[in-house]
């Protein structure tokens, strides 16, 4: 599992690769929040790679949604397969997050 963080124009786009477990997901919120004390506001989780978030990967993903629009900025999501489509809208949470099939629209979508 691993998170790489890049700007691309004014958006930060982090990859998952990999899951995103409880065992990983302290270190995407401490890379997002970095990143928020920088002064980045705008932000696209791609999970093109991967296939797996648990409860605690959700959780995380709606604490930093709330931090960053604390901090006036957006989050959107980018890339989900079919699973992590239906684990969202199960949970409510595709209400929640701003959801695009690419990176490529979603970086259009700020």
């Amino acid at each position: 599992m691993s998170f790489a963080i890049r700007k691309q124009g004014d958006v930060c786009v982090v990859d998952v690769d990999g899951q995103l477990i409880v065992g990983n997901r302290q270190e995407l919120k401490q890379k997002v929040l970095d990143e928020i004390e920088r002064g980045e506001r705008r932000f696209l989780v791609d999970f093109s790679q991967t296939g797996y978030i648990d409860s605690s990967g959700l959780g995380v993903l709606v604490s930093l949604s709330k931090k960053i629009r604390e901090a006036g900025g957006e989050l959107r999501l980018a890339s989900l397969n079919d699973d992590l489509k239906t684990l969202f809208e199960l949970t409510k949470l595709d209400t929640l997050f701003q959801i695009t099939n690419s990176r490529e629209t979603g970086l259009a979508s700020f």
